[in-house]
């Protein structure tokens, strides 16, 4: 109880604060307030609903309540105004919250950035299995460098804190307004170890990733359990088996053929060499991204389905050479680019978005790493961080 400790003078509104926020903001009755402190709400907001509606006239565009209210108290702040809010941390990455971010980063500068490492310590009470950060906020300041700092838990027993330019935590050159929050580490010359610095596009290497096409529930006729006459093989994330895919697999849940029809076809491949990331891995997997290469001599069609829960990295629709296959998937599956991906995305979702977001190396370096990649049997880890630390160092 605040009272306990300071002299405070309380008053609790009864009110539905989206309502009562919008319309102070609208007839200028905000920007009144110097310190928030916030544990908002994490829900959805429909997009018709009344709450999306009301935001929208005061030009706030999201799709989570605890945004709305994070969004909504930066408006009600004077200049100079702090803000503290416990929030999950997917903000941080996705179209959906890209106007959050830009509005946040317009309006205010960021301060502090604490993270909890675990997902399901900090609100197990409240089933939110996203990792949560703290974030502090000023209204109207300038950016400086921004605190950083991690604890496995609430009870704060192993904290530790560096600082960080803004450059490291917003990318100058980046679109989408991701923020990055660096891992766990020891010193700020780890970091360096940690994050090689690549500086190509996948449009620089002449590559594009889209998530797979196949949307089974969408194509539920034409399924078939095991190939048979007329059809073509159908990739789910089950289908991994690392170094390749294994296929069809006996004794899964999920289909192993897509039936070629007029319906199916648009949706299809031609057959080739393409990289491919599962768009989910569960939380006891030492990676967040999982790549694997589908190799054309594995099957014997022209076509290919990717079903819905991949990516799939091409070129213009078509396989790419086997060497980029090879030389993509072994810099998607090191530890510099998990340790990357970590920094700004906080749960166990890998999106297209996200993915074209990555820095990766030169066409010539990834055409190195796949020449060499490809002559290989099974890779461990340690190879895979070593070749690439060999080239990029």
């Amino acid at each position: 109880n605040y009272q306990d400790h300071l002299a405070l003078k309380i008053n609790l509104c009864p009110d539905d604060f989206i309502e009562s926020a919008v319309n102070a903001i609208q007839f200028h009755a905000g920007s009144c307030f110097t310190h928030a402190i916030l544990n908002p709400p994490y829900r959805k907001i429909n997009s018709h609903s009344q709450h999306r509606l009301l935001l929208r006239r005061i030009g706030i565009e999201t799709v989570n309540l605890y945004s709305a209210f994070v969004a909504l108290t930066i408006l009600s702040m004077e200049v100079g105004g702090q803000i503290i809010a416990i929030i999950p941390r997917s903000f941080c990455n996705g179209p959906y919250y890209r106007s959050f971010r830009e509005m946040m980063l317009r309006h205010t500068a960021i301060r502090h950035i604490h993270l909890f490492n675990t997902r399901n310590q900090v609100f197990k009470e409240d089933g939110v299995l996203q990792e949560n950060i703290i974030i502090f906020l000023e209204r109207g300041q300038a950016q400086g460098d921004v605190i950083v700092s991690t604890s496995s838990d609430n009870n704060f027993i192993d904290y530790k804190t560096c600082v960080y330019p803004f450059h490291q935590i917003v990318s100058r050159d980046d679109p989408e307004r991701f923020i990055h929050i660096p891992a766990p580490i020891k010193s700020a010359g780890e970091t360096v170890k940690l994050f090689p610095i690549f500086g190509c596009s996948l449009a620089d290497i002449g590559v594009e990733v889209s998530t797979g096409p196949v949307v089974d529930f969408r194509v539920k006729a034409h399924l078939r359990a095991m190939p048979e006459t007329g059809t073509v093989p159908l990739i789910y994330p089950t289908h991994f088996e690392q170094p390749s895919i294994k296929w069809p697999k006996l004794g899964i849940k999920k289909p192993n053929a897509l039936m070629l029809h007029p319906e199916t076809e648009k949706w299809l491949y031609p057959s080739g060499f393409y990289t491919i990331v599962r768009r989910f891995s569960s939380k006891e997997e030492p990676r967040r991204v999982v790549a694997t290469i589908l190799k054309p001599d594995e099957f014997d069609t022209n076509l290919i389905g990717f079903e819905n829960h991949l990516n799939v990295f091409h070129h213009a629709r078509s396989g790419l050479s086997e060497e980029m296959a090879h030389g993509l998937s072994l810099f998607l599956n090191s530890t510099a680019v998990d340790h990357s991906f970590r920094r700004f995305n906080g749960h166990t979702q890998v999106n297209a978005t996200d993915l074209r977001s990555i820095k990766y190396p030169s066409r010539e370096i990834l055409m190195t790493l796949g020449k060499w990649a490809k002559d290989q049997t099974i890779l461990t880890q340690t190879q895979i961080d070593q070749k690439l630390a060999s080239l990029t160092l």
